[in-house]
């Protein structure tokens, strides 16, 4: 293998590709892929593709999304189209799924894109594919298959990220910024991903030893108790799919998360960065919660899209994830804004809104609907990240004899 100063670009995005592949992925030989991409990301999806079959894939089905088209419907389409989405396309993504299929998304669309279109017709949109998509997202979200999230840069993420730069050396700047995050400039990447991975699993293993009731935060403009499902399970990097695969979900990763109780979130909580909605930019969020539902929202930009991102079901005032991240993560120390959740959740301890993923819970994948909710998993046609962690914030595990235990000083693991 080349060294990794020597490597070029081109090698760069092959390792890249054989991490998706044979760490991220886990992909199973005969089994079929279904992908996701933006025309921009077409060299990385050619490279996955190869790396698939490569890896004994039986089909790569490839589905392109363009920014440029996604944008045309908010200037020219009639106002009912907004309530509609392509149902029969995520009917046959889920159907893909359950016959056995994994899932990988190319991540790296423009994260202003929607910024200047009418907020009502984004949510609209939006409900109307989270709706349509549900079904198959649910087989994602309990980890019933093998998926995973890498990141391709695009032209536009990157001239967002470095505006002050030409367009080509803004590009190479974000392409060398994903290959630093996602370990790809080690010697071995997917030996470097292996070993992260063992240490993001052993870290939850102490916190599911430790049985912590409840997590208190502490910092500028935060000051929050959220309690945690009953029978929650901490999880960290990989974990085995319901078809029996391992895989890492999201690539790069350095949270360890687990399942808050929707009915036990109480205090003020403030934004540490700005968060990146379906090309939309939050910034300045700062919410309050009463037993677990929020009670009153404001954002610096973005109020009106973050009240209709809320408001979209009752489970979207509610939290479905908690994650905790060091503030050294290689993420937060590249002082980065990557606008882009995949990244930036990872440079941050952080909190999701809505769906809870019940792969959390202790047989979740077991319980009826109604017997998720009585531990506390919340239900929302939403999952979204927002990130709160600092190198000022503290966090500490309340245990269930209501002892408080440093967990977080500084944003760092005590």
């Amino acid at each position: 293998m080349t060294a990794p100063t020597e490597r070029t670009h081109s090698e760069k995005l092959d390792l890249l590709a054989q991490v998706a592949i044979r760490v991220g992925l886990g992909l199973r030989p005969g089994q079929e892929l279904v992908m996701t991409a933006s025309l921009d990301s077409l060299p990385l999806a050619r490279r996955i593709t190869e790396q698939a079959y490569r890896a004994g894939a039986s089909l790569v089905t490839t589905l392109f999304t363009d920014d440029e088209s996604a944008l045309l419907r908010y200037l020219y389409a009639p106002d009912e189209s907004f309530d509609h989405a392509a149902s029969w396309l995520y009917e046959g993504m889920g159907a893909a799924f359950r016959s056995g299929a994994a899932r990988l998304a190319i991540a790296g669309g423009n994260p202003s894109l929607l910024s200047q279109q009418d907020p009502a017709k984004v949510s609209r949109a939006n409900r109307a594919v989270s709706k349509a998509y549900r079904p198959a997202l649910e087989l994602i979200t309990r980890h019933e298959i093998n998926w995973t999230i890498v990141a391709g840069a695009t032209p536009a993420w990157a001239a967002a990220m470095f505006p002050e730069d030409a367009p080509e050396v803004a590009l190479e700047k974000l392409w060398e910024a994903i290959f630093f995050t996602s370990r790809i400039n080690t010697p071995d990447p997917v030996a470097a991903w292996r070993q992260h991975d063992a240490g993001l699993q052993s870290r939850a293993a102490i916190l599911n030893e430790k049985r912590y009731s409840a997590l208190r935060y502490k910092g500028p403009g935060t000051d929050f108790t959220l309690g945690l499902a009953d029978d929650h399970l901490w999880m960290g990097g990989g974990t085995v799919a319901g078809n029996g695969q391992y895989c890492i979900p999201n690539m790069p990763t350095e949270e360890v998360f687990t399942t808050p109780h929707k009915d036990r979130a109480d205090g003020i909580v403030t934004a540490s960065k700005p968060l990146s909605h379906q090309g939309t930019l939050i910034d300045g969020i700062q919410v309050r919660f009463e037993a677990g539902r929020i009670v009153e929202a404001r954002a610096t930009q973005g109020q009106e899209v973050l009240q209709r991102l809320i408001d979209t079901d009752e489970g979207a005032r509610r939290l479905g994830e908690v994650a905790l991240v060091p503030h050294s993560s290689p993420i937060a120390q590249s002082g980065l804004l990557f606008l882009n959740t995949l990244f930036d959740e990872n440079a941050a301890s952080h909190i999701a809104l809505g769906q809870a993923y019940t792969s959390c819970l202790k047989d979740g994948d077991k319980l009826t609907p109604a017997e998720l909710a009585a531990k506390g998993a919340n239900d929302s046609l939403i999952h979204v990240d927002w990130m709160i962690g600092s190198g000022s914030l503290d966090i500490d595990g309340i245990t269930q004899a209501g002892t408080a235990e440093p967990l977080m000083r500084q944003g760092e693991w005590v």
